[in-house]
């Protein structure tokens, strides 16, 4: 009897325990907080009370029994356990620290992101219009913007309650954000990271730079989405992130127009006029920036016309592994790429990149003054450049020949810079070149697929018109889903894993040590 009477003591302080711990946890805020705090109390008071009942003296008895004691120690156990998860809880919150364990980091922000608001010179405020004025994911994603800098703010604003505010910034759907910085504002209506970056940088610029596309030579459509090998993914990268893109058609141009930032070679099919180079030419010599995608059998004029700046284009195609070619899904002329230079284009470039029918493109600044070449991507070790197009492109055959084939890493891409002074040049200041030995690596299918293509092209843009916080890993269009829970469901969670199943699991425990002793 006394034995019973000792344990419903010890069941009696389990209760009273978690009874404590529901009302510090839950507050008391919802009728099942009340209802478990209070069961759990009554429950406890009613055992303490028939513990107690059995008198003092039996009290003394049962407190010097080894079974009290080692009870006791459960229960002190546990409490210092609790207490230790309440005090490392407390410092979590004052000191708090993310740590995203996901092998594409999808909830944390990109370089790009990151850059841009750690950049600003100003105060940026995020105003997110969203239903019922909760929005957890949404919440969530702008205050990892806030985490990065202490001059971006947001808030989650109900459009139903505060209905003057929605109709003076023009909010027609839920979710969409108000992106204000200065005298500068933008909706955003669909809120991923990618959108919202974008809409950082088209109000924190204070110019917008032009990027030229020379046509008129049978170049890939920069308008054609539908097309695997368009340049429409280009074209809206390059417009997400402010920049104006003019075509210009350079046949019918005395010269290279004023307001191009960076001038566009995308691919051309048929040779350049005489006086279209000498543009060119003149528009570096100015100081120019140039962006070059010159594919194998295509721009031929270009060998020379690159020469004189440091880089050699190859007359071949880059080739993986021949026993491969031409055989469904393998490689074969669309080498991968892992392995970039030291530059700022590919500072901190791990990911891979693809480039379908690439030629070589190497450095070749040796001896001329002033210029600064960089090769910023090769292919594998086991890739080669290929000198025998015919045998390529007209009977699908190649090997290496150690004495004509370049044997990998091949290079693919050279980034140049070219201090117009010490060229010889009356100028002063610099001009920059990006030369891709492929057009299709920039096209629809390449931008748009899983390999970080655009993240590299849209660097080279960044770097030509010097946007340094623009030349990083971009937010990825995909992100991983997570579970969003209803307030009844995140309740219910919360009381089966942190209270219910606990205080089972220790009643049991006591309940089976009790009997066994």
């Amino acid at each position: 009897m006394r034995r019973n009477q000792s344990l419903l003591g010890l069941l009696g302080l389990v209760f009273l325990l978690f009874a404590v711990l529901a009302g510090a946890f839950t507050g008391g805020r919802t009728a099942i907080d009340v209802v478990y705090i209070a069961a759990n109390g009554i429950v406890g008071l009613f055992c303490l009370i028939a513990y107690l009942s059995a008198g003092l003296e039996q009290l003394r008895n049962v407190v010097t029994e080894r079974s009290t004691r080692y009870g006791a120690n459960v229960v002190v156990g546990s409490l210092a356990f609790l207490g230790v998860l309440v005090v490392l809880n407390y410092l979590g919150a004052r000191h708090s620290k993310r740590f995203d364990l996901t092998e594409q980091k999808v909830y944390s922000l990109s370089d790009q992101s990151i850059n841009v608001v750690k950049n600003l010179e100003n105060e940026l405020k995020m105003l997110a219009f969203v239903e019922g004025g909760i929005n957890p994911e949404l919440r969530d994603l702008l205050s990892n913007y806030a985490r990065y800098s202490s001059k971006v703010s947001f808030e989650l604003i109900d459009p139903d309650k505060q209905p003057e505010l929605a109709e003076k910034y023009q909010i027609r759907t839920y979710n969409t954000v108000r992106v204000e910085y200065g005298n500068e504002s933008t909706l955003v209506t669909q809120p991923n990271e990618e959108n919202i970056t974008n809409a950082i940088i088209k109000v924190t610029r204070k110019t917008r730079k032009v990027v030229c596309v020379i046509e008129g030579h049978g170049e890939p459509d920069l308008d054609d989405l539908q097309n695997a090998k368009g340049l429409a993914s280009f074209r809206n990268a390059l417009t997400n992130e402010n920049y104006e893109v003019k075509k210009v058609l350079l046949a019918s141009e005395p010269k290279v127009p004023d307001d191009c930032s960076v001038v566009v070679v995308a691919g051309p099919q048929r040779p350049f006029l005489d006086h279209e180079l000498q543009a060119l030419e003149t528009y570096l010599e100015n100081g120019g920036r140039l962006l070059a995608m010159i594919p194998p059998r295509a721009g031929d004029q270009f060998t020379t016309f690159l020469a004189k700046w440091g880089v050699k284009l190859g007359n071949d195609v880059v080739v993986d592994q021949v026993v491969r070619l031409f055989q469904g899904p393998a490689l074969g002329l669309t080498p991968l790429a892992n392995t970039y230079g030291f530059h700022e284009i590919t500072r901190d470039f791990k990911q891979r990149t693809i480039f379908p029918l690439t030629r070589s493109v190497k450095s070749d600044a040796a001896g001329k003054s002033g210029i600064t070449a960089v090769e910023l991507v090769k292919t594998s070790p086991s890739s080669w450049a290929e000198t025998d197009l015919e045998g390529v492109f007209q009977r699908g055959e190649a090997s290496l020949d150690a004495n004509a084939d370049l044997k990998g890493p091949v290079p693919v891409a050279v980034a140049v810079d070219a201090n117009l002074k010490q060229m010889g040049r009356d100028k002063d200041g610099n001009a920059r070149l990006v030369v891709f030995g492929s057009i299709e690596f920039a096209s629809n299918r390449e931008l748009d697929g899983t390999f970080y293509n655009r993240d590299l092209l849209m660097n080279a843009v960044g770097w030509l018109v010097g946007e340094s916080d623009l030349v990083s890993i971009r937010p990825r269009g995909l992100r991983a889903s997570r579970i969003q829970f209803t307030p009844e469901q995140s309740l219910m969670t919360f009381y089966i894993t942190v209270l219910l199943i606990p205080q089972l699991l220790l009643i049991v425990g006591i309940v089976v040590w009790w009997r066994r002793e």
